[in-house]
């Protein structure tokens, strides 16, 4: 079967093609747009699975969006009606593009596959999965495992909000829901808006800043008995219900009641530039520990109604790897595997295959060792062609390596040398993360990286921590966890062996005098609270990628790399040789490498300056 799945309309519309239930591509169409978190009809995503695959539209099997409109207008209207008169300026703004677009979503994909190319409209399929059977479809169908409970969490599609269900081979049976309006993703999302960050973009931000709050203390223990209390009943299998009275995303056009809640903690929502204190700190622990415990609390029912060993995990929630790694070692489950496209990108994955178990009950095979996502290198790739094109049209100045292991070599010279480096290889990533492909990287050793990448190369705020990739048989020198984390989804400690002593009362220092203290021989990858974010590189899935991070080992002793997307803040990950080049020249990063190219910014003509810099909105 050859099958095209598709998410869009809400966010990170993305596209993606299987064949016979092998992931062929997978792409966002930010990446092509440069529009974050685009939700636009993913016209370009589209064209390239098709073309990457060299199948036409005549010749698919089924066309499948992730999720049921029909399912989700109910949804719209039934809510609408329970609060009426409430919501009348929302409901007014909504029906109009619901009545004259969304209603009418399969005529509408047709008319925009037409913009793609030309098609049989008569012949093609058009398949509407449910949201969370797309998402739960996604976490189940490339992991490795024949029997596995799935776990679903994330705002809202039509009606569910959370899933607990049981994949067994080709089938994945639905256990228990959750529905709208209770939702752990909107609770989370309340908060992200309430502490001035972008709703749907900006939650991992929140997650960021919780360490930052002082564990233990009064005023986070006060601020999780409001939230307990007031806003949100947790129950023991991890349902939840929300006070309704204190949100206004049913049927308004904001999150929270910000009166009512600035009664609640004590102080002003915060606009999106103003200055984080201790009590924002401390709100973005609290919140994140109460959805720790609802997400422990719904892994443990998924452990109860299926009796697996296995857990998958998908939905935007999923993208919570503090949460992650808490579940991981709370060992609820033997083996845990999370999809890296997690949120509605991946539901477009997620459709394509649910039609090619689900509808057209194809038998799945696995060798309960190895996933399908190919290391989730699913997206374009741009060979020295393209480069060299980049090369001429800005008459960039640059060295070529025909040997990879000289190549290696000298990026990790560089490196420990104190540059930065912008890395860009093979096919680009599918999903929020850098995995080596479209990456920035930096030496974790360097007192002063996290400041200056914050601040000089990705332009956001300096409280954000940064990743290490490690080589998968390294990683337990370096961090406290015994397996692999491919696509950089679980928080784990640094070893207390390579921590440093911290100065007298350091947990309970404000925020900005915990930043730049010194916490362990690897500073810019350790975060407040002694955690990081770990990807795992191995010799199969990125070849290039681990010899580079063998050649910095060979050279300083040390097997760990900082790494983060190559992006500026509010721009997607570079896409193309042009989008990196222009990141590079108009960011303090001092390396770029292309393929087997290496740019020094130093060597580039002194028009560089002069290169128009792209605009982005902050996320």
């Amino acid at each position: 079967m050859k099958i095209l799945g598709i998410s869009a309309y809400y966010h990170d519309s993305a596209a993606a093609l299987t064949i016979d239930g092998r992931i062929i591509a997978a792409v966002q169409e930010e990446r092509f747009t440069r529009v974050k978190h685009d939700d636009s009809f993913p016209a370009n995503a589209v064209k390239y699975c098709l073309e990457y695959s060299g199948l036409t539209i005549d010749q698919l099997d089924a066309v499948v969006f992730y999720d049921k409109p029909f399912i989700k207008f109910e949804r719209l209207i039934e809510t609408y009606y329970a609060y009426a008169p409430q919501g009348i300026l929302s409901f007014l703004k909504a029906m109009p593009v619901w009545m004259r677009e969304k209603l009418f979503l399969r005529s509408i994909i047709k008319d925009e596959l037409e913009h793609v190319m030309d098609y049989d409209r008569k012949k093609v399929k058009v398949l509407f999965p449910e949201h969370h059977l797309s998402h739960a479809a996604s976490a189940f169908y490339p992991s490795p495992y024949h029997d596995a409970a799935i776990l679903t969490i994330d705002g809202v599609g039509e009606w569910a909000t959370a899933s607990i269900s049981h994949g067994q081979g080709s089938s994945i049976t639905v256990k228990k829901e959750l529905h709208f309006p209770d939702s752990v993703g909107l609770l989370y999302s309340a908060f992200t808006y309430f502490l001035g960050f972008k709703v749907n973009s900006g939650e991992y931000k929140l997650m960021g800043l919780a360490p930052y709050g002082i564990a233990g203390s009064e005023q986070v223990e006060r601020f999780k008995k409001i939230i307990t209390d007031k806003l949100v009943a947790v129950m023991p299998d991890g349902s939840v219900q929300l006070d309704q009275s204190y949100f206004n995303y049913a049927v308004g056009l904001r999150m929270a009641k910000d009166g009512k809640w600035e009664k609640l903690f004590g102080f002003k929502k915060r606009k999106e530039e103003d200055a984080l204190t201790q009590a924002h700190c401390d709100l973005a622990l609290a919140i994140q520990q109460v959805t720790e415990g609802i997400v422990l609390k719904m892994a443990a029912e998924a452990k109860r109604l299926t009796g697996a060993d296995n857990l998958c995990l998908a939905g935007g929630v999923a993208l919570n790897c503090v949460a992650n790694g808490k579940l991981l070692r709370e060992g609820t489950f033997k083996n845990i595997w999370i999809q890296p496209a997690a949120g509605d990108a991946g539901g477009a994955l997620g459709a394509a295959l649910a039609a090619e178990y689900i509808f057209f009950g194809a038998e799945r095979k696995t060798d309960e060792v190895h996933d399908t996502m190919h290391g989730s290198y699913l997206g374009p790739e741009y060979g020295d062609d393209d480069i060299t094109k980049t090369i001429t049209q800005y008459k960039a100045v640059s060295t070529h390596y025909e040997d990879e292991s000289r190549l290696c070599d000298s990026v990790a010279e560089l490196i420990e040398k104190g540059m930065v480096v912008g890395w860009y290889q093979g096919r680009a990533e599918f999903g929020p993360r850098a995995l080596g492909n479209r990456t920035i990287l930096a030496d974790p050793r360097n007192t002063s990286m996290q400041q200056k990448l914050n601040l000089k190369i990705k332009y956001r705020e300096g409280f954000r921590p940064f990743a290490p990739s490690v080589m998968i048989e390294d990683v337990a020198n370096y961090f406290e966890l015994d397996r692999e984390s491919p696509y950089m989804l679980l928080v784990a400690d640094v070893q207390k062996s390579i921590r440093k002593e911290v100065p007298v009362g350091y947990h309970t220092k404000p925020m900005m005098e915990r930043l730049y203290v010194e916490r362990s021989s690897l500073p810019s990858i350790t975060h407040v609270d002694f955690s990081a974010r770990i990807q795992t590189v191995s010799r199969e899935t990125n070849p290039l990628y681990h010899r580079l991070l063998s050649s910095f080992k060979k050279k300083t002793g040390c097997g760990v790399l900082v790494n983060t997307s190559f992006n500026v803040r509010g721009e997607p990950p570079v896409l193309t040789p042009d989008d990196a080049f222009l990141c590079f020249i108009n960011t303090e990063m001092d390396v770029l490498v292309m393929g087997q190219y290496v740019f020094l910014k130093s060597e580039q003509p002194e028009w560089k300056k002069k290169v128009r810099k792209k605009e982005f909105n902050l996320d």
